[in-house]
């Protein structure tokens, strides 16, 4: 008895874990933490701080904010707990936004203004960005980018440079890729107006297509200046993986294979980073 009720509580929080989109943050802390390997960017616990918090309020906002009454009323008791620790988070966010330079805060500004406009219109009668015909992968990959890439090169304010792009590529098009096996979930609940990928090509095509976008997240790598060997190593790994997942996506299927497996092919990719002996 005693061992079931243990079992049930690490359900719950194993949940919770998932749907509070602690998990997700999770995945974009680790993007961010390829960032500074690849273009050899030192640490900052303030960044990775803001982008965890700020991550969790933006995906839970999302996913519940905008169906609550007047954004703020949640009538499900568990939701109203998401919604008290996505609180909590956006204290952690303001307290890290405030510990920022000028430019980075200019670019999470932007970069909030997008995602309020991706959730939610700007009236009343108009479809939020999210609704729009095929924007909604592209809006999400460009987030990423953002807070992995972009954000901590102004927080540095480093020179552009070559390798910041290829980075910021790489990125964009293994986010795209890791949105297929999610748009095939989603299948049985999304509008035919938001013409996901696996609606416009099929769930078949879909698959190719994420693999196609995969391998081309590993070929970017060689197009830096002078990639390592642990790099490449690790980048051909997490492809690998992807693939797999990739083509295991089925429309029916448990919520945790893409809430939790698929959403850790980023964690993956820094871990095999870290067990290379690479800081972070």
């Amino acid at each position: 008895m005693l061992l079931w009720c243990f079992m049930q509580f690490l359900k719950r929080f194993f949940n919770f874990y998932l749907d509070a989109s602690i998990h997700v943050a999770f995945a974009v802390v680790s993007l961010y933490g390829v960032s500074l390997r690849l273009l050899d960017i030192p640490g900052n616990i303030v960044l990775v701080g803001f982008i965890f918090c700020s991550t969790i309020v933006c995906y839970n906002f999302i996913k519940y904010g905008v169906e609550a009454e007047k954004y703020l009323i949640v009538k499900n008791s568990y939701h109203r707990c998401i919604q008290i620790f996505s609180f909590l988070a956006f204290l952690g966010a303001v307290y890290f936004l405030l510990k920022l330079g000028r430019f980075a805060v200019v670019v999470v500004v932007l970069l909030t203004l997008l995602s309020l406009l991706y959730a939610m219109p700007l009236v009343s009668k108009a479809k939020s960005l999210r609704s729009a015909a095929g924007l909604k992968v592209a809006i999400v990959a460009f987030e990423w980018v953002g807070f992995t890439v972009l954000l901590p090169i102004v927080a540095y304010t480093l020179p552009f440079s070559y390798d910041m792009l290829v980075v910021a590529l790489q990125h964009f098009v293994l986010v795209v890729a890791l949105m297929v096996p999610f748009e095939i979930r989603d299948l049985k609940y999304d509008s035919e107006d938001l013409r996901t990928i696996p609606q416009l090509l099929g769930i078949q095509k879909a698959k190719v297509l994420g693999s196609v976008l995969t391998t081309v997240f590993f070929l970017l790598l060689f197009f830096k200046d002078a990639p390592k060997p642990f790099e490449i190593g690790a980048t051909l790994i997490t492809a690998v993986t992807l693939v797999f997942f990739l083509w295991g996506t089925k429309k029916e299927q448990s919520k945790y294979y893409t809430a939790f497996w698929v959403e850790s092919i980023p964690v993956l990719w820094w871990g095999l980073f870290w067990a290379s002996g690479s800081q972070f």
